[in-house]
């Protein structure tokens, strides 16, 4: 059993979820909790409840869950429910859909039970006003995600899971609340399965974190998961994944990628393009936070 998240945050969220996964459980639900632990933490400005809001004011988030091609689910743009990663999940169990957003992933998740509340804390609507006070009035771009363990103003992120419980089987999901003051409308990388998440049960999965844009761009999650199945190790499917990127975007000393690449046996690695990144690990030896190798 082992359980991977992104950021330092990923390791409360590793707990909270472990007792679910140990020792009979479910990586479904494993990484599920995990989302909504990191959905609840109001001190976590990059994902759920309290993130920052977009260049209108307005909290949105996004979240995609994943057993197989089959199985998935997703949301993008909910700005009205605290725990999207439990309407992706709906999404997976109840539709014949892959992707809701807006307005009709609202009236699915009303139709479904779960319940609205206003996602702007006081403290982000603080933070939301004082940027609008400098009279830029843009959203920060490229994002300075960098390394966002220091948690610069405009830092934002995802929560990234991947967790493979007694039974082998393989789930992934992600949650986040976007890029800080983005344009109202903008969705990432983290609700479209094959860019940010992406599961094979038979070959492995893998999760992006950081500029969305730019994980988008070479379909990220997916690309790792077939550097697997042509027989790459997780670090250098992690790796193929970077270089591309930079092969083909320009980037900033600011941009920021990371993945967690893990196989069905267990076997896992991860890399970012910059340091910084750090990945949360826990399984029933250890409970820690590693820094994975970087490109740039």
């Amino acid at each position: 059993m082992l359980i991977l998240s992104t950021w330092s945050f990923g390791q409360r969220a590793n707990r909270a979820a472990w007792e679910t996964l140990s020792p009979d459980g479910s990586s479904l639900d494993a990484v599920e909790i995990a989302c909504r632990d990191a959905e609840s933490d109001l001190s976590n400005h990059t994902v759920g409840k309290g993130g920052r809001p977009d260049a209108s004011g307005q909290v949105s988030l996004d979240s995609s869950i994943m057993l197989s091609p089959a199985k998935r689910g997703a949301v993008a743009y909910v700005r009205r429910f605290e725990h999207p990663i439990s309407i992706a999940r709906a999404v997976m169990e109840r539709t014949a859909h892959v992707l809701l957003a807006g307005d009709g992933a609202e009236q699915f998740a009303l139709a479904q039970g779960f319940k609205a509340t206003d996602l702007l804390t006081d403290e982000a609507r603080g933070q939301w006003e004082e940027w609008r006070a400098t009279g830029e009035m843009q959203p920060a771009h490229p994002a300075p995600i960098r390394n966002i363990e220091e948690k610069p103003p405009g830092s934002h992120d995802t929560i990234g899971v991947l967790a493979l419980d007694s039974h082998g089987v393989l789930a992934g999901a992600c949650s986040t609340s976007g890029m800080a003051y983005k344009l109202p409308g903008r969705v990432g990388d983290s609700p479209i399965i094959g860019h940010a998440l992406y599961v094979d049960p038979r070959v492995g999965a893998a999760v992006a974190t950081g500029h969305g844009e730019l994980v988008m761009s070479v379909c990220g999650a997916f690309l790792a998961v077939e550097a697997l199945r042509r027989g790459a190790n997780p670090t250098d499917a992690a790796v193929e994944v970077l270089k591309r990127i930079q092969q083909t975007q320009p980037l900033t000393d600011n941009d920021q990628v990371g993945l967690i690449v893990l196989r069905p046996e267990g076997i896992w690695g991860a890399a970012s393009l910059r340091e910084g990144f750090k990945v949360a690990v826990k399984d029933s030896n250890r409970d820690e936070l590693m820094a994975p190798r970087h490109v740039l």
